[in-house]
């Protein structure tokens, strides 16, 4: 899309940098002089990606729930300079987890108010005072979720709020307090910049009645260097930590869960050892259209552990094209076994199974006890080190972290299908014929 216009040749200059490659761009700006460098950066309306523009509407908070390097404090600083420069005598709360993050990240950080001022327009910063002022008499007030009472009393027009997923333990009476500030002009309005975390007052702000919210992940941020976004996603794609600071996803974790994040981003290993055995379990759906077919891949290493090898599941999935699917893990994987449950299918599942490849070493079993009553022995290999994941599986790991002692499930979709696939893999590999999990083979 062109930003420019034939009449603005600034506009073009800046349309024809942002069409080069990310190196020939930064060789290109660090050729200008600085005056050019200004123009360039004081133009940032026209090359600001679409998730840092403010949305239109009559909004009063709106949230950038995003990953690292997204451009969140960017946005934050842009927005707040043009705003104050528009109103005189606007009153600005800036608010971070403590006084040293608003001064280090909001007001003296490479994307803060300092360098992002106009040179025309410079802003004085009073760091004793803790206030931003600018020319037309408009200042900020630094403020922290630390010391939440500092929030009673004064008023604001705007407000700036930073990492709210790290406020801490004052962090909602700090938001509380805040808001009651919030009644200066006809549209007082606050932006929240954030990598997101599973804190109360995280969903709290999600859910205020016409939040407008803004998520993105970093690769969305066109200005990254190529290398370090395919550096993070080989080092953290699909794990917790990626999936919170680089994907922006907000990840909860389930009471009294049989499986914790922490617990299985301590348990990936790469690479395995040898493997002695390949075992693929399969969760068959009940229909087709309708659930998952769970098909997971796992191994035992000749170190005496289990591994997780490949989520190979597929949703609605004809009976034809699941066999088929299992019959593809288990050829990728040199499987000596296929684990089967026949409770939703009887000997209909063998039959399918075998249609797609007449020499699978197909296992049928029953379940006579629930879900997350056959995963609880499964859960404790985990916990005694015995099974660890070869690579990161987040549908998988999404169902496992959702299934919780006494039964219940609060994972996504209807049921844990993938999930069962691996609790069946597991118990074939790991617990052999023991009766742990009140299986009987048919």
């Amino acid at each position: 899309m062109r930003r420019g216009t034939g009449s603005d040749p600034t506009a073009e200059i800046i349309d024809r940098l942002l069409a080069l490659p990310p190196r020939e761009r930064r060789t290109a700006i660090l050729a200008m002089t600085p005056a050019q460098r200004r123009e360039f950066r004081d133009r940032w309306a026209a090359w600001a990606h679409d998730g840092q523009r403010a949305p239109p509407g009559d909004w009063r908070v709106w949230l950038i729930r995003a990953g690292r390097g997204f451009g969140k404090t960017r946005a934050g600083a842009e927005w707040i300079g043009a705003l104050a420069r528009s109103t005189p005598e606007a009153r600005v709360a800036l608010v971070g987890a403590t006084p040293d993050d608003v001064r280090q990240v909001m007001i003296e950080g490479p994307s803060g108010l300092i360098a992002l001022a106009r040179e025309h327009e410079p802003i004085e910063w009073r760091a004793t005072a803790g206030v931003v002022r600018w020319p037309n008499g408009a200042t900020a007030s630094v403020y922290a979720a630390s010391a939440p009472e500092r929030l009673r009393g004064p008023e604001h027009h705007l407000a700036w709020c930073d990492e709210l997923g790290k406020w801490g333990r004052g962090g909602e009476a700090a938001w509380d307090n805040l808001m009651l500030t919030m009644r200066l002009g006809e549209r007082p309005r606050v932006l929240v910049t954030t990598t997101p975390r599973p804190t109360r007052l995280m969903r709290r702000v999600m859910a205020l009645p016409g939040v407008v919210e803004t998520r993105g992940r970093t690769a969305d941020n066109p200005h990254l260097p190529a290398s370090f976004v395919a550096a993070m996603a080989d080092s953290y794609a699909g794990t917790m930590l990626g999936r919170q600071e680089l994907e922006g996803e907000l990840i909860d974790e389930v009471a009294g869960a049989l499986w914790t994040r922490g617990l299985i981003e301590a348990r990936r290993a790469a690479p395995m050892p040898d493997a002695v055995r390949v075992v693929v379990g399969v969760d068959p759906p009940a229909g087709v259209g309708g659930d998952a077919c769970g098909i997971v891949a796992v191994a035992l290493g000749a170190d005496g552990r289990g591994y997780v090898l490949e989520d190979a599941s597929v949703t609605g999935a004809t009976p034809e094209r699941w066999a088929r699917a299992v019959a593809a893990c288990a050829a990728r994987r040199g499987a000596d076994r296929v684990v089967a449950e026949k409770n939703q299918g009887g000997e209909m599942v063998r039959a399918t199974l075998l249609a797609a490849d007449a020499a699978l070493p197909v296992t049928l079993v029953h379940a006579s006890r629930g879900k997350a009553a056959r995963a609880e022995p499964v859960a404790a290999l985990y916990e005694a080190g015995r099974v660890w994941h070869v690579g990161a599986f987040p549908a998988l790991e999404d169902e496992l972290c959702g299934l919780s002692a006494g039964g219940g499930y609060e994972g996504p979709g209807r049921s844990p299908d993938r999930a069962d696939a691996l609790v069946w893999a597991l118990t074939e590999l790991m617990l052999g014929r023991r009766g742990a999990v009140a299986v009987r083979e048919l």
